[in-house]
């Protein structure tokens, strides 16, 4: 995604060398059995902490085990590792998908939707679906609500997420009222298919991860909202738990941690981070924290259609 390159990594370098310690990487492009084996390889250099952003939540874990029988602490970061000695840090996944509910909910009390998830090897997945039940499950029950299209996509794949939209579209008779899907670059992916269709801009659409063209989507009017999750702070506070594993491997006693429950009730300690909603009327707030320019922002935007373009 390209908030890793941008906002993640950096942010997660800086914290570890700025209390002293070395950050070294490697990128299992997309692979789950390529990561479990570069686990084992930063190990072999002589790693202190993991970091993991998994692949396969499922799949990682016989590597994760291992890496925490040696005495080397993880960290699942941002996707879950159900291993309740490894540390979990991420944003609030059900309530990021509450928030993408709500605000298309708002617009759309009811009608034909269609649910674009991702992966389905990664939990938060689900914790976003779970999200967006608590805010539209009962007009579903009721009927208020029809769900005309749902399904996982490979990878959170763009282009997966497009075609599948297309194909929910061309079932429905292009008779669908809003799309959820679960982040930015599957919500790219969704307009396209929906501007194909003339309908960008008249559909709500939601995503995740503050991408700067899915921004630009929501000062445009073509994507309903986009949940912000300061990538920075994850970072920061990835890199600073890191640096306190080095010192003491157990999770437990890492400072601002809470426990979180799975949902195959496996309790972690975690850190979980509080996500911010961003739609046309707040649009100003990712622009004062330095996230996006306002000229990146607010390209294509006609003057005095959204306050924070002017």
């Amino acid at each position: 995604e390209e908030r890793w390159a941008k906002w993640d990594e950096p942010a997660l370098k800086a914290a570890i060398e700025a209390g002293g310690g070395t950050y070294v990487s490697n990128d299992a492009k997309s692979s789950a059995e390529t990561q479990a084996s570069n686990i084992d390889n930063l190990i072999s250099q002589g790693a202190d902490v993991i970091v993991a952003l998994a692949q396969d939540g499922t799949a990682i874990k016989p590597a994760v085990a291992s890496a925490i029988e040696q005495g080397v602490p993880v960290i699942a970061y941002d996707r879950l590792i159900e291993d309740p000695n490894a540390l979990y840090i991420t944003f609030d996944n059900i309530e990021v998908g509450r928030m993408q509910a709500r605000e298309v909910f708002a617009e759309v009390p009811s009608g034909n939707y269609i649910i674009i998830k991702g992966n389905s090897a990664d939990a938060n997945a689900d914790f976003l679906r779970e999200g967006y039940e608590d805010v539209i499950g009962e007009a579903v029950a009721a009927g208020d609500i029809t769900i005309v299209g749902e399904t996982y996509t490979d990878n959170w794949d763009p282009a997966i997420a497009q075609t599948q939209t297309e194909q929910f579209l061309t079932a429905a008779n292009n008779d669908v009222q809003a799309v959820l899907s679960e982040n930015d670059g599957m919500a790219g992916g969704v307009v396209a298919a929906l501007e194909a269709q003339g309908l960008a801009g008249a559909v709500p659409v939601s995503g995740q991860d503050g991408d700067q063209a899915a921004l630009n989507r929501v000062a445009l009017g073509t994507q309903t909202v986009d949940v912000w999750k300061d990538a920075r702070e994850l970072g920061t506070a990835a890199g600073e738990a890191a640096l306190q594993l080095c010192a003491d491997p157990d999770v437990a006693n890492v400072a601002e941690t809470a426990p979180f429950t799975t949902s195959d009730d496996v309790e972690l300690t975690s850190i979980l981070l509080t996500p911010i909603p961003i739609t046309q009327n707040n649009l100003d707030v990712v622009i004062d924290a330095g996230w996006i320019t306002q000229e990146d922002a607010c390209a294509g935007v006609e003057a005095g259609t959204v306050d924070a373009c002017g």
